[in-house]
């Protein structure tokens, strides 16, 4: 997983409530195609039109926002099916940040878990950052995002924000403590045998 410590660059506004998992990826694209392949297939109900030509008037087809890192939004960005998916395409169209009113709790979750900084803030606070100049910095060292004379502060939880910026996920922070498991295993099946017999075994 890529470490996030700094991210700087446009931000593209898509202003909207509900943007769905399955407006940022069609689930059909899901099981067509790999995870590296997934990008160019993020938020295509909105990006192209039926015809599969670019829609003019999407905000990541115009400049200066094509291939945008950050993504500002409305509230309940994420919402819907549980399909991790969702950030991959996010990822693979080089989005790394998605700063929104709030989000659907499971993708908020899988951000972190692939390499994607969420962050909540104040609508008032968006429309303003809709408006600043570019480039943006997101500084998660300091947790603050930046745009000209604009800076705001932003919350995340300490274990989050350590395992972002280590590029981290929640199995490789539990294999740190392998010997500390291996131990405490050791010390139970002393104190326990009966639990640790094969199930075979403890049947007859």
């Amino acid at each position: 997983m890529d470490k996030v410590v700094t991210i700087e660059g446009a931000a593209a506004p898509l202003l909207i409530p509900n943007v769905d998992t399955d407006k940022i990826i069609r689930i059909e694209r899901l099981m067509q195609n790999t995870r590296q392949a997934l990008g160019q297939y993020a938020l295509e109900v909105l990006r192209y039109d039926t015809d599969g030509r670019e829609n003019p008037e999407f905000v990541l087809n115009r400049e200066p926002y094509r291939g945008a890192p950050i993504l500002l939004s409305g509230s309940n960005f994420g919402c819907g099916s549980s399909r991790e998916g969702a950030v991959w395409a996010l990822l693979g169209a080089g989005i790394r940040c998605v700063i929104a009113e709030s989000f659907g709790e499971i993708f908020y979750n899988n951000c972190f878990q692939n390499g994607m900084l969420p962050i909540r803030l104040e609508a008032a606070q968006i429309a303003s950052l809709s408006q600043a100049s570019i480039p943006m910095k997101v500084d998660l060292t300091n947790q603050t995002i930046t745009a000209g004379a604009l800076k705001y502060g932003f919350e995340i939880e300490s274990i989050r924000r350590d395992a972002l910026m280590e590029g981290v996920d929640e199995i490789t922070r539990t294999l740190r403590y392998r010997e500390r498991i291996a131990d405490w295993q050791n010390d139970d099946r002393l104190q326990r045998p009966w639990l640790w017999e094969p199930v075979a075994l403890r049947r007859t």
